[in-house]
């Protein structure tokens, strides 16, 4: 929420005393957590580098600039961050010291582009850049989770239905097999167990908290060294999605790469900054042994060779770039070449998931149909005899 208070400018009496009266925004910090915890969605920081970049390229004076950005923000605490900045700005500090106190909102990609651009005099188009950047890893995030919600979302829908018909109306049918006193097939009988025991009070509560307890260990097996490696490892191991998360990490690291080398910072910083902005951890140590080569003298495209996780059309393009001196125009072809697959991977795995989904849900339901009619057709069968 944004207060607007009056604040009054008088100069000297020595000159024309004029008074000039403005609004300047106030912003609520009672529930503002600290600097260095503080954390905003994507979107809204998107938006607040589009902003930035088009109020410099008007001319306006950068902390002017921020505290008209912080004046119109939707986001109470993004807005409250970016005044303080805008502030720190006009005490004589310079942008990227001042957004490094928000480690969780500025990643070190940006704040070392912004860097990049303070010292070549182009930070208008650096900060287009950053939100250029910003646009397509978000892209490419959403095409990933779009295409894991629609069968997450059926296999959701198939699990309700069979634990809908175990519940209310296999018991039914049991009853009646009872008193029908028939033999019943190994199938039937099965889910007739099976729905005593989703129905038993023990499955009630044990399910549950086997699943809370399931996730509370992989989330801690996870948050180890050891076990980030090991469950990242095999994620890109996984048929079709391992490789779709292959080439969107590709797509991103190529993408940022490209847009640090051609603002002028160093590759073995670059390459730092495409550390952090990775989310495969096998892709990050990687990326830290190829750096320890390059710092060694090694050229790249050894150094990323070296091991089997990059693909080889990213070594070869990159090999041609250092040869060419074209190094940042090779690896925007390489972003926009994975860019494009991951969409075509995105577009034909949900093609392909549509069918397989629907007949893994038909097995499910129809299995269990099946099962409570056996008895029916062989008690028909008998009485024909």
């Amino acid at each position: 929420m944004i207060q607007y208070g009056n604040s009054k400018t008088l100069r000297n009496s020595g000159n024309s005393q004029t008074e000039n009266t403005r609004q300047t925004p106030r912003i609520q910090t009672k529930n503002q957590p600290p600097a260095a915890k503080l954390k905003v969605p994507q979107k809204d920081l998107l938006v607040f580098f589009r902003q930035l970049s088009v109020i410099l390229e008007s001319g306006v004076a950068l902390a002017q600039g921020m505290l008209l950005i912080a004046e119109n923000m939707t986001n109470a605490k993004l807005a409250n961050c970016v005044q303080t900045i805008a502030f720190r700005l006009n005490a004589g500090e310079e942008l990227s010291s001042s957004l490094r106190l928000y480690p969780k909102v500025f990643e070190p990609i940006a704040i070392g582009l912004i860097e990049a651009g303070e010292a070549g005099g182009i930070l208008e188009q650096v900060l287009d850049r950053i939100a250029l950047l910003l646009e397509e890893r978000a892209k490419i995030r959403g095409q990933i989770i779009g295409a894991l919600i629609y069968p997450s979302l059926v296999f959701l829908l198939a699990v309700s239905v069979s634990l809908g018909l175990l519940i209310f109306i296999v018991p039914k049918f049991k009853d009646m097999f009872d008193k029908m006193g028939a033999e019943l097939p190994a199938l039937t009988s099965f889910m007739l167990n099976l729905s005593k025991l989703v129905t038993s009070p023990t499955f009630a509560i044990g399910a549950p908290l086997t699943i809370a307890i399931g996730i509370y260990l992989f989330r801690s097996y996870y948050s180890t060294k050891q076990g980030r490696m090991l469950v990242d490892t095999y994620l890109l191991k996984i048929p079709l999605f391992g490789d779709l998360l292959l080439r969107s990490e590709m797509a991103g690291m190529c993408d940022t790469l490209s847009t640090l080398v051609n603002s002028g910072i160093p590759i073995v910083d670059g390459m730092n900054r495409c550390i952090s902005a990775s989310s495969n951890e096998l892709i990050r140590q990687t990326l830290r042994r190829a750096i320890l080569l390059v710092t060694q003298g090694q050229e790249l495209n050894y150094s990323m060779g070296r091991s089997d996780v990059f693909p080889k059309l990213v070594i070869s393009m990159i090999k041609i770039g250092e040869e060419t001196g074209q190094l940042s125009f090779m690896l925007e072809k390489l972003a926009v070449f994975y860019k494009r697959e991951v969409e075509a991977t995105v577009s034909s795995l949900t093609k392909a998931m549509e069918p397989a989904v629907i007949f893994v849900v038909a097995g499910i339901v129809g299995t269990i149909v099946i099962s409570l009619y056996l008895p029916m057709f062989s008690l028909i069968t008998e009485m024909g005899k």
